[in-house]
């Protein structure tokens, strides 16, 4: 009798043994087709990147192309350097980092370091939640109310320009390097704090010389990737930079960045022709601009970690 309850004990076990197996053959299954189809649906838009960009190069020349500080695509014959498009997304993206990594990594250490648990439980949604706002409403806001704001308050000629889009994307980027940099500073661990503290170290010192060193590689990555955002924004920046395609001399001027003037444009480009093909070019520098940022991230994620592991 006892034999054979436990061999009826034993075949429950293989039984429920393979049933785990087959589940997790199904699980890995799954996730191995989720992660195939995205790979594949993205080499599939960059080859269509390239396909249609690479054929302007047969009449202009990549360095007339990327240095060249003419785009007038529609003239005969049509002129397309894309240099005043790459140096506006560079000082758009330049200028709104100036403005919201300040501001998105001390809030970001105000949540996690400072603020009650009751506070940090009340703001930090809300500065998830603005994350959240459709870029075509603060375009609108930039546009309606910044634009005359600081043309009236500075005497400007026209309040659509490079800093009135630099303060709409910083306004956007804050969200994510604060969440990302919040998560990163509060995930210290205690014991390292409470060492410092132990030592006789101030609070504000414990946060400067102890938890922003452990926690500067979220921060880093939490910095980049609001510059990714900031430079591949698109309807911001077509509403308020002013569309202008010339080299910017203040940050009051109009400027047309890259995304703004492939959305502005697209519709009017003739199909497959040199305009279009230019368009698509200025997709792939676009594309490889936040390549080398995310690239960059990732670098520095790896550096510095290790940084701070052998400094604690």
């Amino acid at each position: 009798m006892f034999n054979r309850q436990s061999s009826i004990a034993d075949h429950d076990r293989q039984a429920g043994g393979a049933r785990r197996r087959r589940t997790e053959k199904g699980i890995r299954l799954c996730f191995f087709t989720i992660g195939s189809a995205s790979i594949i649906t993205l080499s599939l838009i960059m080859l269509f990147l390239f396909m249609e960009g690479i054929p302007i190069f047969s009449r202009v020349s990549i360095t007339d192309f990327i240095f060249g500080r003419l785009w007038y695509p529609t003239s005969d014959p049509g002129r397309f350097g894309i240099f005043p498009l790459i140096i506006a997304s560079m000082s758009v993206t330049a200028v709104a980092s100036l403005i919201s990594v300040p501001l998105g990594v001390m809030t970001a250490i105000y949540l996690a370091e400072i603020a009650s648990p009751r506070l940090r439980e009340v703001v930090k949604p809300l500065v998830e939640l603005l994350a959240a706002l459709p870029s075509v409403v603060i375009g609108f806001f930039g546009m309606v109310v910044v634009a005359p704001f600081l043309q009236d308050a500075l005497n400007l000629a026209v309040g659509l320009n490079l800093f009135n889009a630099a303060l709409m994307l910083a306004f956007m980027s804050v969200p994510t390097i604060c969440s990302i940099s919040e998560d990163a500073v509060f995930s210290v661990p205690k014991e390292l704090k409470e060492a410092s503290l132990a030592l006789g170290a101030t609070r504000w010192e414990t946060i400067w010389r102890v938890v922003v060193p452990a926690s500067v590689s979220g921060i880093s990555t939490a910095v980049i990737l609001g510059m990714s955002r900031a430079i591949g924004e698109t309807m911001v920046v077509l509403m308020v930079a002013g569309g202008a395609a010339m080299i910017p001399g203040s940050i009051f001027d109009p400027v047309r960045p890259m995304p703004a003037s492939i959305a502005a444009e697209m519709a009017e480009a003739p199909f497959r022709g040199d305009h279009y093909y230019a368009l698509f070019a200025t997709g792939i520098v676009l594309f490889v601009f936040t390549l080398i940022f995310n690239l960059v991230a990732d670098h520095v994620s790896h550096r510095y970690r290790q940084v701070g592991a052998a400094t604690l």
